[in-house]
């Protein structure tokens, strides 16, 4: 028996997003497509990788046939490290959490007052060499709250203490900031769309903003979080205070504001942005059923992370969306208004976090087996 309108030109969209800790976003689509394959051989299956402007994005731009581009720059530490972005006619996307990601740090190592964002700014000069035209600049799951500062010194900006010495690197060291003069900015950014892609919309400072909320997961204790917040607005003191508030300016510890104010970056809702680039339209044009997902299906899901985004679209469409995940924090109503039709979760079958996590691949595969024979049989 069967829950979903029995049809023999099923074709499936596989839209889902990474399993953090388990899966990238390209697994996933590939065990889906083999579970799937396995009830019904002949299902016709398209994926398409998607991201919310996080980690995972240059690769999920790469799997919709951009070019991946390596370059070397400098981590969040000092230390040099290979990033990548991904190029294709003239647009280039790139993924802070590349070059300043907390991922860069030793297990158990943070650095929540001097990490900067440095290397950012590196892979953005990247882009600008290899004849970038737009930028898709995802932010977030950064090791830093520097506001951008080290991003926009790598562009050519300078950032002064009252001897005119440049400022420390890492949010601590703009304490000590005086003067910042802009006037060196790469002028090839004058020219380039840059667009600020995040799934965050925090103001720079204070209660909801990149110190406070984000700067504990970072390593900052309660002193260092209102160091961070202090220095992040005697910082937009200096720029100026005009996008200390926008939506996205607290995003990766600040970074968007520093995009905001300082390089003409547009923001918009990372899912939305990567949606576009990576052809999800075209692609829903052909698809008869869409499968989204990611490891956890909670209330920060419906904060523009990549399954409400890719429901949205769906919907809008008249596509009946399904959700895989690791683990599902949602009842069937709130799914039903965000345009999931229903979810399955890994932890359904494996209950043992640890387990369900270890074994996500095959687990998956079994999921997809059921949607299969749910949906498609």
């Amino acid at each position: 028996m069967t829950d979903g309108a029995v049809t023999e030109t099923a074709r499936v969209l596989v839209a889902a997003d990474k399993f953090k800790g388990s899966l990238t976003a390209v697994q996933v689509a590939e065990r889906v497509t083999a579970g799937l394959r396995r009830v019904v051989p002949d299902v016709v299956v398209e994926a398409l990788p998607v991201a919310d402007g996080g980690d995972g994005t240059v690769a999920a731009a790469v799997a919709a046939g951009f070019e991946r581009r390596e370059v070397r720059v400098t981590g969040p530490l000092g230390e040099q490290l290979t990033a990548a972005f991904a190029l294709r006619d003239g647009t280039a996307v790139v993924e802070m959490a590349e070059a300043s990601g907390l991922q860069h740090l030793p297990e158990g190592v943070f650095a929540p007052l001097t990490a900067t964002t440095y290397g950012s700014g590196e892979l953005l000069r990247a882009a600008l060499d290899a004849g970038a035209r737009t930028i898709v600049f995802g932010v977030g799951g950064s090791a830093t709250t520097d506001g951008g500062a080290g991003m926009l010194a790598a562009l050519g900006a300078r950032f002064l203490d009252a001897a005119g010495e440049p400022v420390g690197p890492g949010g601590g060291g703009l304490r000590a900031l005086a003067t910042a003069d802009l006037s060196g900015l790469d002028p090839r950014l004058a020219d380039v769309d840059l667009v600020l892609a995040s799934d965050v919309d925090n103001p720079l400072t204070g209660p909801k903003g990149a110190a406070a909320v984000y700067g504990p997961q970072k390593g900052a204790t309660e002193e260092d979080v209102a160091t961070l917040d202090a220095a992040l607005a005697h910082y937009a003191s200096v720029l100026g205070p005009e996008h200390e508030d926008s939506p996205g300016a607290g995003a990766a510890g600040g970074i968007g504001y520093g995009a905001l104010i300082a390089l003409g970056a547009s923001f918009r809702p990372g899912i939305e942005v990567m949606l576009d680039v990576l052809g999800f339209a075209p692609a829903l044009e052909r698809a008869t059923l869409v499968i989204t997902g990611e490891g956890s299906l909670d209330a920060q899901t419906l904060h523009g992370k990549a399954p409400a985004g890719v429901a949205a679209a769906a919907r809008a469409k008249n596509v009946e969306v399904i959700a895989v995940c690791g683990r599902l924090a949602l009842p069937p109503e709130v799914l039903g208004a965000a345009g999931i039709r229903r979810a399955y979760a890994l932890a359904d079958l494996e209950p043992d976090p640890a387990r369900s996590m270890a074994q996500a691949g095959p687990l998956l595969e079994r999921v997809a087996e059921n949607i299969a024979r749910d949906f498609l049989t």
